[in-house]
């Protein structure tokens, strides 16, 4: 087995020892879930492709990764996405203005139309252009997870834990949660929606092929927007936070509010996978700021 890529350290929070797989110091561009989704790309000769093609929001963690992805290849990176409020035009912040100047070119689409010019899009594919999915959810993604598997698989041989582990990671599209879920079937993996209901997150997870019988989606007994503010996550996160590790205010908060009104939880051995995403902390604490929540 290589190296890991990232180590496992204990965490202590609200009197329990967890383990956290600190994916979010791979890279500053390339962290957590968007380093394992981008694995294979990374490693794709650079003569391969000419230009990416991908779409979602415009503080995504993922169209940042992909514009690093590409400036390191050599790759043209075209965006698309809904029309971009003034201000943040004028005067970009967070991932969009970084991506920009990693020299990703944005592209925007009028809300009527977004849905039907986004299925459009596909066709684009070609042998010079790679069309990747809103949010990297797609099966180039299962090799970072296969590799991230291992990993994990790794640390629990050497450190004894081979019986009543729960991996823990947060959702998007679900795609980190799905392929590891499908490449460990010995272990629990638990999982919640930061992106609509536990129903779109099955949904979107189906698209990958038939649920692992070993997942567990959690939560939704409070309906959270995605990447609006809310009390209980910035406390939470704050918490998260003066006990040691930052997370980042989307998905992490989310994952560990809702991990943390289950009645009781997992016995054996809780691994969180760190899922990144830092560098949005800065626009998200923003919304926090001007919600007057902080």
């Amino acid at each position: 087995m290589h190296s890991p890529l990232s180590a496992v350290e204990p965490f202590e929070f609200r009197g329990r020892v967890f383990y956290v797989k600190r994916d979010d110091t791979i890279h500053p561009y390339f962290s957590g879930n968007k380093f394992r989704k981008l694995y294979s790309l990374l490693h794709t000769p650079a003569a391969q492709y000419e230009r990416v093609v991908s779409y979602g929001g415009t503080q995504s963690n993922a169209m940042l990764s992909i514009a690093a992805l590409c400036r390191r290849q050599g790759w043209a990176f075209d965006y698309y996405a809904k029309p971009v409020p003034e201000h943040l035009r004028s005067l970009p912040t967070g991932n969009l203005k970084q991506a920009l100047a990693l020299g990703m070119a944005l592209h925007e689409f009028p809300h009527d139309t977004y849905p039907r010019r986004i299925r459009e899009l596909a066709a684009l594919g070609d042998d010079t252009t790679l069309v990747i999915p809103q949010g990297g959810a797609d099966r180039i993604a299962r090799k970072g997870v296969a590799v991230l598997a291992e990993e994990v698989r790794g640390w629990l041989l050497k450190s004894g834990k081979r019986s009543g582990v729960t991996v823990v990671t947060p959702s998007g599209t679900g795609t980190t949660a799905y392929f590891l879920a499908e490449a460990m079937p010995e272990v629990r993996v638990i999982t919640t929606p930061a992106v609509g209901s536990g129903t779109y997150l099955e949904e979107q997870m189906r698209r990958l092929g038939p649920l692992p019988a070993n997942l567990r989606i959690i939560g939704g007994a409070k309906k959270h927007h995605f990447a609006k503010p809310y009390p209980e996550l910035l406390r939470i996160w704050q918490e998260l936070r003066d006990a040691g590790i930052e997370f980042d205010l989307v998905y992490g908060a989310k994952m560990w509010y809702e991990l943390m009104q289950l009645p009781r939880l997992e016995g054996g051995t809780l691994l969180y996978i760190h899922s990144g995403g830092l560098i949005g902390n800065e626009t998200m604490l923003e919304r926090y700021r001007y919600k007057k929540m902080v």
